[in-house]
Order: C-alpha cells, then structure tokens, then sequence
C-alpha cells in the first residue's frame, strides 16, 4: 500500500512516523510494545514518489527510512511513543546510525497532527535542556506528507531473517536493550 496515511482498522488507532537509521531496527524495536498493532517500514520526506529501496540508498531522494506504527493511545500514549524513539537510536548524528551513513538514516519525526507536532517539539527541546546526551538532538521534526511502504522482503524483517549476520550483531543487540529498558511495556 503506497501513499498511505493510515492502515489502521479501529477508530481509536493513530500513526506515529519514525525515522531512527534502519527501519529494520526500528520496526523490531517497536513491534515489542503493547498497544503496537502493526508497524510498516518504509519511506517517508522526500521529493520522489514511489520510490525504491535501490533509489532511496543513493540518497538523492531526500527520503528517510521510516516506520508507519499504528497504535492505540488508550494503550500507549504518543508521549511513551516518542521516549521510546528516542531511546531505540542516537539522535544525536545528522545522518548517521552506527555505520549506517547517508540522509536516509536521519532522525526524524513526521507528525501527523499539531499535538504530535508540540510534543515532539517539546520532548526534544527538554532532552537538549537537560544535556540528556553529550551532543545535541538534531531530530528532524516535520509535517508528515506520504508514505511509501517497501518492498515485502523488508516488513517483518528482524523477525523473517534472525538468522543473517545483520540481524544477530546489529538488530537483535538493540531488541534485547529495548526489551530490558521498555520492560513493563511490553506485549505478553
């Protein structure tokens, strides 16, 4: 499904977009939390439309990988959301996660609405107050304008391919760390 703002089936569900460098990390991460219906990866802040994987890499589309996550807010709230975002990767390096280089991996929140705009905003504001890191956040935040799921063989993909040495020394790590810091969040 391209262009797509919401999958969601239940009326109370809302969309949150994340960009946090691998869409694969972030998607495994995020997948964990209670109140998490689906999450999609994909590609969302750039200027081409329906774009690929192949295309995106280049980064000359000026898309980020990205995560559609499509919640419950009487579950979780955009709030557990977004410290959940900002812990699952370094907001910190303009264009950078581990050796992952190149816009695409920026960090990036792609609002859906004004609340989703002044929270994230504020979040980030209070992590540079509080010197939460030794450099400063440089979360892109931006209005969110489409969505462009990817390919099959990347949804799940953490899940599908535990076994290939990206999702043993990088992906999984990450998972368990999430696990451990968002314990009581979640699912059973």
């Amino acid at each position: 499904m391209n262009n797509t703002e919401s999958k969601g089936t239940n009326a109370k569900e809302e969309t949150a977009t994340f960009g946090a460098g691998c869409y694969w990390c972030t998607e495994a991460q995020f997948q964990q939390l209670e109140g998490v219906r689906l999450v999609e990866s994909g590609f969302s802040g750039g200027q081409v439309d329906n774009p690929t994987y192949k295309q995106v890499c280049t980064g000359t589309t000026g898309h980020a990988e990205v995560c559609n996550i499509y919640y419950d807010p009487s579950v979780i709230t955009f709030d557990e959301l977004l410290a959940a975002f900002w812990t699952c990767h370094d907001p910190t390096t303009l264009n950078r996660q581990g050796n992952d280089v190149g816009t695409q991996y920026r960090s990036a929140i792609f609002y859906h609405n004004e609340e989703q705009k002044q929270k994230a905003i504020a979040y980030k504001a209070k992590l540079n107050e509080e010197k939460a890191w030794d450099k400063p956040v440089v979360t892109q935040i931006a209005p969110f304008t489409k969505f462009y799921k990817a390919d099959d063989y990347h949804q799940d993909y953490y899940n599908n391919n535990k076994n290939q040495s990206y999702c043993q020394y990088v992906v999984g790590p990450k998972v368990e760390k999430f696990k451990k810091v968002f314990k009581d969040k979640l699912k059973k």
